[in-house]
């Protein structure tokens, strides 16, 4: 860890001079800029000091946030074979997510899961073959490059009637899949 690094970041996030900080902390100015250009290290003392002047503690100074991860790529991927259809679960770990998105692939004759009434709302877009959406009763019939949007007050799955596989994106909000 930068510890310098970070104490000088602290310090100008805080609108603080060497000088302020220096008081508040009760070192020397020259010591408190060895230390943000890592020519020094400070003892313990020292450090808690600093953290407690620039308005936090040692455990929160040293806590690195872990980096989110915005982009994904196969390699993330998580794939669920089922008999009739092909989960490709695309963003790990959705579960934290106000949405999550999954790529099935239905096969010929293949059919999603039935997904049960719940407050969210849904997303698809068939991005390859075509397939039926079951739902409240009605089938509707969607070919590749059409999509559907819908809130998920009652049972719904999709169905490929056909003999080459579909394969449609998919996000529910919140995420259920």
């Amino acid at each position: 860890m930068d510890v310098g690094g970070k104490i000088k970041q602290l310090r100008t996030q805080k609108g603080l001079t060497l000088e302020e900080l220096a008081s508040r902390s009760e070192l020397t100015k020259g010591f408190l800029s060895q230390l943000e250009r890592n020519l020094t290290t400070p003892s313990l003392d020292s450090l808690s000091d600093i953290v407690e002047a620039l308005g936090t503690n040692l455990s929160d100074f040293f806590k690195e946030e872990k980096a989110e991860q915005i982009v994904f790529r196969e390699s993330d991927f998580f794939v669920d074979e089922r008999e009739e259809c092909t989960i490709h679960w695309i963003v790990p770990n959705t579960q934290k997510n106000r949405m999550e998105p999954i790529l099935l692939t239905l096969p010929a004759d293949g059919r999603s899961f039935e997904v049960q009434p719940h407050s969210g709302e849904e997303f698809g877009y068939v991005a390859d073959g075509s397939v039926v959406l079951e739902c409240d009763g009605k089938r509707l019939a969607l070919r590749r490059g059409e999509t559907f949007y819908l809130h998920g007050r009652t049972f719904h799955s999709l169905r490929n009637e056909h003999k080459t596989p579909a394969h449609v994106l998919w996000v529910s909000t919140p995420p259920l899949f």
